[in-house]
């Protein structure tokens, strides 16, 4: 079995300090976070950038800064977010690829998205996929609903992904699929095969997802953009903490962390 890839989605667009007060919002804080993260065990960093007010942004130069901020601390893999908020325009949304991190998220479809929706059309999915390839950058297919699996085989047939993908099951957002153990076991054989995934449960559904993952082969992805409770009632302390558990669990059924390295390797990305 493949070591195991350990994300962390540290900020998000939708949480508040209001929410979690731990939430980190400026670069400095999401390098801090991220540098603690990959001391737990993290390998790959899925970033969200927001003004000092904490309002979500995809502005390109506080994307850089960040990715600069973090790459000062460690080596950890930088995925940037192509989803910014629901209503960030496409081209606001596409602009942080100039900023060229190591991966960034395509997400393969539209969807409801609690009282909002998630716009994704084909034309701009051609788009994200087409820069990315012309950047060098390796796409996370997001997979909210099991209909973007076939958008996403569509990009490869037309020659804009390629094979292996690796895909993130986000299971659990109000509106698209739940995150069910049976979803996540249905999603997994609809993949092709040689293709890498991992799962992201929101909330309740984030440490069972994570669980399965764990003994299926799959990959984990936790953090305060998906979750900001360590149980039921209980605000967690850190990104880190989040990571931590996920440590212990693998450990206790001898499932070895990969480093950053190892990630890359498995996910066939060339350190740039």
């Amino acid at each position: 079995m493949e070591k195991l890839i350990i994300t962390v989605a540290v900020t998000g667009a939708e949480v508040t300090k209001e929410q979690q007060p731990n939430l980190p919002i400026t670069p400095d804080e999401i390098a801090e976070e991220v540098y603690r993260c990959w001391q737990a065990g993290a390998s790959i960093a899925h970033i969200h950038a927001r003004l000092p007010d904490g309002t979500p942004t995809q502005s390109k130069e506080v994307y850089a800064e960040i990715k600069r901020k973090i790459q000062e601390k460690c080596d950890i893999i930088i995925q940037f977010s192509t989803g910014g908020a629901v209503w960030h325009t496409p081209e606001e949304r596409i602009q942080c690829l100039d900023a060229m991190p190591e991966m960034a998220t395509l997400s393969a479809g539209s969807c409801n998205f609690g009282n909002d929706v998630f716009m994704n059309s084909p034309a701009f999915m051609e788009l994200l996929a087409k820069t990315m390839k012309e950047k060098g950058i390796k796409p996370e297919i997001e997979i909210f609903e099991p209909g973007m699996i076939e958008n996403a085989l569509r990009l490869v047939k037309k020659g804009l992904l390629e094979l292996p993908l690796h895909f993130d099951f986000v299971l659990g957002v109000p509106g698209a699929m739940t995150g069910t153990i049976e979803d996540l076991l249905f999603l997994v054989k609809k993949i092709p095969e040689g293709c890498t995934w991992s799962v992201a449960g929101i909330g309740r559904y984030e440490l069972p997802l994570a669980v399965h993952a764990i003994v299926m082969g799959g990959h984990v992805r936790v953090g305060f953009e998906d979750n900001i409770y360590y149980r039921k009632g209980e605000l967690a302390k850190s990104n880190a903490q989040l990571v931590e558990r996920v440590v212990r669990i693998a450990r206790e059924v001898d499932r070895e962390i990969a480093t950053p390295d190892e990630a890359r390797r498995i996910l066939g990305i060339k350190k740039q």
